[in-house]
C-alpha cells in the first residue's frame, strides 16, 4: 500500500464556511430530547450539594472574575518555587493585599476551599491598617509569626497540588490510581518544554521510567483498558519549532520511536499530546515517521491528541485514518477542545496572519468537537477518546456513539469526578480515563494554574456550572442554537489580525512559518530575487570610484555603491530646498496615498528585500521578515498621523475672533540611519519627514547602502517626487556636510552616542535657525529577575533579547541581574539553552544567529572577549564558523551590576547577581544600573505586583518590559526610544514623533472688523 501524503490542510478556512457546513447537520427531535434529559441529570450531579469537589468548588468560591481568584492563581503558580523567605513574604503579602480574602469562609465542605480560606482569609484578618506588602507581612509576623504565615500558605498550595497532581512520583501515582478502580489512567510526566539537551534527556528518562513502572503494574487487561502514558514532543527536543524541521526529524524521531517501542513492549496506551497550532504540521511529520517503522506493526496502542478549537481538526482526523489504513493499524485519538486559545489569538495578531487558526467563539469549538467526534466514531481504525468536562457534550456523544465499549471519555485528575461518576452509574459499559499529572508540585503548579484558568474562563462550562446563578437551560443550550447562523460564527469583538490597530494603521502581513506552503512561497520569492545590485547617488555625479560591498556571511561580492562626495551632498540639499515648497503644498490626502502605496510595495517586494537584508546585513529569515513588517507599519502609521495632525484645527477664543492652528513642514530633513535596521529605521525616518511635508535627504549607513537604495526606489515608484527625496550614500564626511549645510531644517539620527553628540555640536554651532535633532542611540540595557519568576519563561525571553539579531539591536539585553537565590539554576538552564542556538548562514531558515555586520565589528568584539577571558570571566563561549563575520554567543560574569558601563554591541550577555533581602534592594539595584547614564530599555521578571510598580517608578528607561522579552517594539503600541544618553525623544512609532517634524502656525482673524460680529448678532434667544 502506498505511503500516505504528508499532512496538508488550509490554515485559515473561513469560520462562516465551516459553520454553514456544521449547522446543516441538525439532530432530530427525539435525539435532542434524549440528549437534553441525560445532560440535565449529569449537570444535576455536578451541582448536587456537597459534591462540588476540587476545581469546581475552588472556582465557585474564588471566581477568576474576582481579584481574590486571580491572586490565588498567582500564588499557586509561583509560591512553591520561591526559595528565600524574604521574597516569599513579599509575594504572599502582595497577593493577599489584592483581594478581600476575609470574605471567604473556611466552612466549605470541600477540603481544598477550607485550606485556601484558612490560609489566606485568616491571614488577612490579622493584618493591621498598614496595607503595603512589607507592612502586611510585618503585622502578620508579629501576630501570627512569619514562619507560620509562610507555612500556612505553603500547605494550602501543596494541598492544591495534591488535588490536581496524582503523585509526585510515578510510584506514588500508581498507588493512588490502584485505590480507585472506576477509572482508567493516562499518566503524564508533566513539565515545561525542554530548553536544553539536558532537559530533553531528563524528560526522556522520566517517560521511559514511567513506562517501565506502569507496565510492571498494568495487570492482565487488554487494550483499550490498559493504562497509558502521555508524552509532549516539546519536552523531548529543545528546538521543537517549524524552522528547525530537519534537525527535529533527525533527532526527535528516534527518541519518540524508542519510547513507543517501550510502550509497545508493555502494550500500553501511548499518546502524543497536542502542541500549539504552528507545531501541528511538524508534530504530524514526526508521528508519520514513527508509525511507519516496522517495529510497531500490529500494535494498536499508539495515539495522539487533536484539538477541536483548531479549524484543521477535521483534516487531522482524516489524516490519521488514512495513516492507520496505510499501515494496517488502529490508533487511539484523544479529542480535546484545546488549551492555548488565548495564546493562539495573540500569536496570530502579533504575526499579522490572515486569520486565526482557531475558532474565536467557544460555541464554534463545541460544535466542531461534535463534528470531529462523528468522524472519529465513523472511522473503523480509530478508537476515540473524548476529553471533555461539558455535560452537554458528554450527553451528545453518548447519544450519537451507540456502543459505549467502542470509545471512552477522559477527564483531568481533580476535575469531572461527579460528572463521570454519574455517567458510569447509569450507562452500562461506559468508561472514563483520568489524565493524571505526575511530578513535584513546585514544577507542575504552573501548568495546573493554566488548566484552572482555562476552565475558569467566563466561557468555560466548568466555571459557569460552578456559578449557581447560571440557569441550567443556558448551560445546556446546544452550540448550534448559540451560533444560530453562519454569519455569527466569529466573535464580534475580535477583529481580524489585519484590523487589530485600526484606525491608526493596518497591521502588516506576516507569514506563519509552521505552514509549509507559506514558508515555501516566501523562500521562493527570496530565491528569485537578483543576487547583485548596484547603488549610486541620486543627485549629480560623484568623482568617487565605486566601492565594492561584500557579504558579512562569506565575504562574497554582493554589489557596489558609488558614494556621494561633499559636493554631491550639497547639491542634493539645494535641490531639496527648492522642491520643498511644492511638496509641502501637496494636499495631505495625496501625500498619505503615496505613502500607503509605498507600504504596499514594501510588502509586495518582500522577497527581494529579504534577499538584500540577508546578504548585506546578515539577517535571519524571521528577523528579515519582521523588519519588512515594521517598515510597512511605520510608513502607514506616520501617514495616518499626518492625516490627523496636518488637518487645520479651530481653537477657542472670544466672540468676533477666528483662531486656527495648522502644522506644516519645516524644510529639508537629513535622515541618517543605522546598519542594524537598514530598512525599518531608514524608511521610518524618511516616511515621517515626507508625511509631514518635508523634503528628505536619506543617508544610509556605509555598510548597508543597497537596502536603502531599494527602499528609496520604492518610494519614488509610489509617487514621491525625486526632488523631494534624495539618496546620498557616503562616509562620515558626507554626513557631516549634510548636517552642517545651511539648508538643513532638521536632523533625525539613529546610531552611536558619540555621533549624536557630534551632530548636536555641529547644529549648535550654526548661526542659522535653531534646528531640531531627533536622536536615538544605544544603551546598557538590563533585565532584573527575582525568585518568583518562572525560569523557563525567563530563559526564552533572555535568549530572544540578548542573542536575536546577533545582539545587534539598540534594545538588546546586555546585562542580566539574577537574584542570587536562583542564579545557579537560572544560569545552568540559560547556558544549556544557549548551546542549542544554531549560528551560521542566515539564509538557512534554521539558523538562529547570523553574523555581525562586518569584520571590524567582529574584531572589536573579539578583542573585548579576549580581555574578559584573560580575567576569567567567561562563563560560556559558543562556537562560530571561521569564515565570515561570525561571533558566537558569550556569557560573561560580572561582580556587580554597575561594572558594565559601555554598550557591547553583539551577542554578549553579562550576568550579575543581586541580593533581595527587602523591597529596597530592587530600588538600590535600579539606581546602580541607572548610574551608567543610559536610559533605553529595561526588563523585569517577577510575580510581585508591588515590585512592578517600584520598577516603573524608579527606572529611567524609555521602554520597560515586565515578564516578556525586551525587543521588537510594536509601532503604535510600544513607541520606542530613550532618554539621557540614549536619545532625545520623541519615541519612534509613537503619537508625538511626527510633531517634531512639523512647525506650528496660528492664524487669528478679527471677524468683527467687517462691521460687527454678525455671528453673535444672529444668535437667537
Amino acid at each position: 500500500m502506498p505511503e500516505p501524503e504528508p499532512f496538508h490542510a488550509p490554515w485559515f478556512p473561513a469560520d462562516e464556511e465551516i459553520a454553514a457546513k456544521l449547522l446543516s447537520q441538525p439532530l432530530d427531535a427525539e435525539q435532542n430530547a434524549r440528549i437534553e434529559r441525560l445532560a440535565w441529570r449529569l449537570l444535576a450531579a455536578m451541582r448536587a450539594p456537597k459534591s462540588m469537589a476540587s476545581v469546581e468548588a475552588l472556582l465557585q468560591e474564588y471566581s477568576l472574575s474576582t481579584r481574590e481568584g486571580l491572586a490565588l492563581m498567582a500564588l499557586a503558580e509561583s509560591l512553591l518555587r520561591v526559595p528565600d523567605d524574604s521574597t516569599l513574604d513579599l509575594l504572599i503579602a502582595d497577593k493577599l493585599a489584592a483581594g478581600a480574602f476575609d470574605r471567604h469562609s473556611p466552612a466549605s465542605d470541600a477540603l481544598l476551599v477550607q485550606a485556601a480560606a484558612f490560609a489566606l482569609g485568616l491571614s488577612t484578618k490579622i493584618f493591621a491598617a498598614d496595607e503595603t506588602p512589607r507592612g502586611l507581612v510585618a503585622q502578620a509576623a508579629r501576630r501570627l509569626g512569619a514562619p507560620a504565615l509562610r507555612g500556612a500558605a505553603r500547605r494550602a498550595m501543596k494541598l492544591m497540588g495534591g488535588h490536581f497532581v496524582l503523585g509526585q512520583t510515578i510510584d506514588e501515582a500508581l498507588a493512588r490510581a490502584a485505590a480507585d478502580e472506576r477509572w482508567r489512567y493516562s499518566f503524564d510526566m508533566l513539565g515545561e518544554g525542554a530548553r536544553s539537551a539536558v532537559d530533553a534527556e531528563r524528560y526522556f528518562a522520566a517517560y521511559a521510567a514511567a513506562i517501565e513502572a506502569i507496565g510492571a503494574k498494568a495487570g492482565a487487561r487488554a487494550l483499550p483498558q490498559r493504562p497509558g502514558v502521555s508524552v509532549k514532543l516539546s519536552a523531548l527536543h529543545p528546538r521543537f519549532e517549524p524552522l528547525s524541521r530537519a534537525l527535529v526529524l533527525r533527532e526527535l524521531t528516534p527518541r519518540l520511536l524508542e519510547l513507543a517501542r517501550l510502550a509497545r513492549a508493555h502494550d500500553l496506551v501511548f499518546t502524543v499530546d497536542a502542541e500549539e497550532a504552528d507545531r501541528l504540521e511538524l508534530s504530524l511529520d514526526v508521528i508519520d515517521a514513527v508509525v511507519a517503522d516496522s517495529s510497531l506493526a500490529g500494535w494498536d496502542g499508539f495515539g495522539l491528541a487533536i484539538q477541536a478549537y483548531q479549524k484543521r481538526a477535521a483534516a487531522v482526523v482524516g489524516h490519521m485514518e488514512a495513516l492507520a489504513k496505510a499501515h494496517d493499524r488502529r490508533f487511539m485519538i484523544r479529542l480535546v477542545k484545546g488549551a492555548y486559545w488565548d495564546t493562539e489569538i495573540k500569536r496570530a495578531q502579533e504575526r499579522g496572519l490572515a486569520d486565526y487558526p482557531v475558532f474565536t467563539r467557544k460555541a464554534m469549538t463545541d460544535l466542531n468537537y461534535i463534528a470531529c467526534a462523528d468522524l472519529l466514531l465513523a472511522a473503523p481504525r480509530i478508537f476515540p477518546q473524548f476529553a471533555t468536562h461539558n455535560a452537554a457534550t458528554v450527553a451528545t456523544i453518548v447519544e450519537r456513539a451507540g456502543d459505549p465499549t467502542q470509545y471512552e471519555f477522559q477527564r483531568l485528575h481533580g476535575m469531572g469526578e461527579d460528572l463521570f461518576g454519574a455517567l458510569l452509574a447509569e450507562t452500562h459499559g461506559a468508561s472514563c480515563r483520568v489524565y493524571a499529572p505526575v511530578g513535584p508540585h513546585r514544577d507542575l503548579l504552573a501548568y495546573l494554574v493554566r488548566r484552572l484558568i482555562e476552565n475558569g474562563a467566563n466561557s468555560s462550562f466548568v466555571a459557569r456550572a460552578a456559578d449557581s446563578a447560571t440557569p441550567e437551560s443556558e448551560l445546556l443550550a446546544s452550540p448550534s442554537e448559540i451560533i444560530g447562523e453562519a454569519a455569527r460564527a466569529r466573535h464580534s469583538r475580535l477583529p481580524f489580525p489585519a484590523d487589530l490597530y485600526r484606525p491608526l494603521r493596518t497591521n502588516s502581513k506576516g507569514v506563519e512559518f509552521g505552514d509549509r506552503d507559506a514558508l515555501a512561497e516566501l523562500l521562493a520569492e527570496r530565491d528569485a530575487a537578483p543576487a547583485i545590485l548596484h547603488a549610486a547617488p541620486s543627485s549629480g555625479r560623484s568623482a568617487r570610484p565605486p566601492r565594492e560591498l561584500r557579504s558579512p556571511i562569506d565575504s562574497s561580492l554582493i554589489g557596489s555603491v558609488v558614494e556621494a562626495d561633499v559636493e554631491t551632498a550639497r547639491a542634493a540639499m539645494a535641490t531639496a530646498a527648492r522642491v520643498f515648497s511644492a511638496w509641502e503644498a501637496t494636499a495631505i490626502e495625496a501625500r498619505v496615498a503615496i505613502l500607503e502605496r509605498a507600504a504596499d510595495l514594501v510588502e509586495t517586494r518582500r522577497g527581494a528585500l529579504i534577499a538584500l537584508l540577508q546578504s548585506e546585513s546578515g539577517k535571519t529569515l524571521d528577523d528579515a521578515l519582521a523588519e519588512i513588517r515594521e517598515a510597512a507599519d511605520l510608513i502607514r502609521y506616520y501617514a495616518e498621523q499626518a492625516r490627523r495632525l496636518c488637518a487645520e484645527e479651530n481653537l477657542p477664543g472670544p466672540t468676533g475672533e477666528d483662531n486656527r492652528l495648522r502644522r506644516r513642514g519645516r524644510g529639508v530633513f537629513v535622515c541618517i540611519s543605522p546598519w542594524n535596521f537598514p530598512l525599518a529605521i531608514f524608511l521610518g525616518q524618511v516616511a515621517a519627514a515626507l508625511a509631514a511635508g518635508n523634503s528628505a535627504i536619506a543617508k544610509p549607513a556605509e555598510q548597508t547602502p543597497l537596502v536603502a537604495r531599494e527602499a528609496v526606489a520604492l518610494l519614488h515608484e509610489a509617487g514621491v517626487p525625486h526632488g523631494a527625496l534624495h539618496y546620498i550614500p557616503g562616509d562620515g564626511a558626507v554626513g557631516s556636510a549634510l548636517v552642517a549645510d545651511p539648508h538643513v531644517a532638521g536632523v533625525v539620527f539613529t546610531g552611536s552616542s558619540e555621533t549624536a553628540q557630534s551632530i548636536n555640536r555641529t547644529l549648535a554651532a550654526s548661526n542659522g535657525p535653531i534646528v531640531p535633532l531627533i536622536a536615538e542611540t544605544g544603551g546598557v540595557n538590563s533585565m532584573i529577575v527575582d525568585s518568583t519568576a518562572l525560569l523557563e519563561q525567563v530563559v526564552d525571553d533572555v535568549l530572544a533579547s540578548a542573542f536575536r539579531s546577533a545582539g545587534q539591536r539598540c534594545s538588546a539585553l546586555r546585562l542580566l541581574c539574577l537574584q542570587e537565590d536562583i542564579a545557579e539554576d537560572a544560569l545552568a538552564m540559560l547556558i544549556g539553552a544557549t548551546k542549542e542556538l544554531r549560528i551560521g548562514d542566515p539564509r538557512d531558515p534554521s539558523t538562529h544567529i547570523g553574523p555581525v555586520i562586518d569584520s571590524a565589528a567582529r574584531a572589536r568584539l573579539c578583542d573585548y572577549l579576549t580581555e574578559r577571558r584573560a580575567q576569567g570571566r567567561v562563563l560560556y563561549a559558543g562556537e562560530a564558523p571561521q569564515s565570515g563575520s561570525f561571533v558566537a554567543p558569550h556569557i560573561i560574569r560580572l561582580d556587580r551590576a554597575g561594572d558594565l558601563r559601555e554598550e557591547i554591541f553583539g551577542p554578549v550577555l553579562h550576568i550579575a547577581k543581586w541580593r533581595a533581602e527587602n523591597e529596597k534592594d530592587l530600588s538600590t539595584l535600579i539606581d546602580e544600573i541607572s548610574a551608567n547614564g543610559f536610559g533605553l530599555t529595561m526588563g523585569l521578571h517577577t510575580r510581585i505586583e508591588a515590585r512592578m510598580r517600584i520598577f516603573a517608578e524608579a527606572t529611567p528607561a524609555g521602554n520597560l518590559y515586565v515578564n516578556r522579552n525586551m525587543i521588537g517594539a510594536v509601532v503604535g503600541s510600544q513607541p520606542f526610544g530613550g532618554s539621557r544618553m540614549s536619545g532625545t525623544g520623541p519615541k519612534a512609532g509613537g503619537p508625538d514623533y511626527l510633531r517634531r517634524f512639523l512647525r506650528e502656525e496660528t492664524v487669528t482673524i478679527n471677524t468683527a472688523s467687517f462691521g460687527g460680529d454678525a455671528r453673535l448678532l444672529a444668535i437667537k434667544e
